[in-house]
């Protein structure tokens, strides 16, 4: 079973699980600001789900990379909706601000 670290956490997830849905399932503070109340609820079309991951995981699909095609996220960044990813081996989270999740300063490391 892959480990997840995301906010000081450490935890083990089946493979192939949805990053969204793991994060979640373990209290992980994946939403900034209000975008906890106002996300897609994980079909990719919002981007607030976005964080930098250090690790294996699924290619990006089409809804991933449209989305991220779109201000204020560019698909250059080294950042991926977490709805839109499945977890193919172990991983380190890290979330940046902005309601997007798109800033540059960190609202959270794996370490916490």
């Amino acid at each position: 079973m892959p480990k997840v670290t995301a906010q000081g956490k450490t935890f083990d997830c089946p493979l192939g699980a949805n990053l969204r849905q793991v994060l979640l399932q373990h209290q992980i503070e994946l939403y900034n600001q209000q975008a906890q109340l106002i996300n897609c609820r994980g079909i990719g079309t919002c981007g607030t789900c976005a964080v930098a991951i250090a690790g294996t995981v699924s290619e990006a699909n089409w809804r991933d990379r449209a989305r991220r095609s779109l201000p204020p996220h560019s698909l250059t960044g080294n950042l991926r909706l977490a709805c839109q990813t499945q977890v193919l081996g172990d991983l380190k989270i890290t979330k940046y601000d902005g309601f997007w999740g798109q800033g540059t300063n960190l609202v959270w490391t794996p370490e916490g």
